[in-house]
């Protein structure tokens, strides 16, 4: 990413933050390999973040949580850079079409070699403002038998499937029926990230709707639920993750 595109997007970011008030909690689940770490680590690309992980001297350690990664936490907010009469360099209006890039499948919101990752095993916590703060708890797949510990006080929850996995698909879809079935969870709003469609065997987001019974679950759930299909490698679609945060801790406050 150009140093000009960070500019307008460090920008945009304070002009968000000044506007903003309070923050939420937004709970990131799903099976092992999905690419949840990968997911969190491209929203910290796009928005300036805090990211906290295993307890080490910068993160924001979870007593609770086995650790997690230590790698990519991000402080601070240089090379945000002004313009001469200490004005941005870059217009929101470009910050914004470069957003609405990600979403398309032709690659021409390139953010780059994707950075490295390594499974969760405990519990990562990263700040963003999108118009407000929100905190993205991200559980590894290894502790879904003490998922139900971090339900309260959720805001919203994003539940990653990986699209290109259909030995996995009947496990995920036994995790996602007891998130929809938590008491805890109910006012909860609900977004299904069907992840890795950049791959060449994934199934279609029709196919998987069919395979689970999903608009058989949708239909009985008490959340809001919606559905995206996204490639965290290549961008893909994460410009809608960000607007679905924005617009949904906006209405819950």
């Amino acid at each position: 990413m150009s140093a000009e595109l960070r500019v307008g997007l460090a920008w945009l970011s304070e002009l968000r933050l000044s506007s903003g008030a309070g923050s939420g909690m937004c709970l990131l689940l799903g099976a092992t390999g999905v690419g949840k770490s990968l997911l969190v680590k491209r929203l910290q690309t796009i928005l300036p973040c805090r990211a906290g992980g295993g307890g080490g001297p910068e993160g924001r350690g979870d007593p609770r949580g086995a650790g997690g990664e230590r790698g990519g936490v991000r402080r601070g907010r240089s090379g945000w850079g002004r313009g001469p009469a200490g004005e941005p360099s870059l217009a929101p209006l470009r910050v914004l079409d470069f957003l609405a890039q990600l979403s398309s499948r032709d690659g021409k919101g390139d953010l780059g070699d994707p950075p490295p990752t390594r499974p969760t095993v405990g519990t990562n916590l990263t700040d963003i403002v999108a118009q407000k703060k929100i905190t993205i708890r991200e559980l590894g797949g290894c502790m879904g038998p003490i998922w139900s510990s971090y339900y309260g006080n959720c805001h919203s929850l994003l539940f990653m499937v990986d699209a290109s996995n259909p030995t996995q698909l009947s496990a995920s879809c036994v995790q996602l029926l007891g998130l929809l079935s938590a008491e805890e969870l109910a006012k909860a709003s609900v977004l299904i990230l069907f992840n890795k469609i950049d791959l060449p065997c994934y199934m279609t987001i029709e196919e998987m709707k069919s395979l689970i019974r999903l608009p058989d679950l949708m239909a009985c759930a008490k959340q809001n639920i919606t559905t995206l299909e996204i490639s965290a490698w290549k961008g893909t679609g994460l410009s809608d993750v960000l607007r679905w945060l924005q617009d949904t801790h906006r209405t819950n406050g």
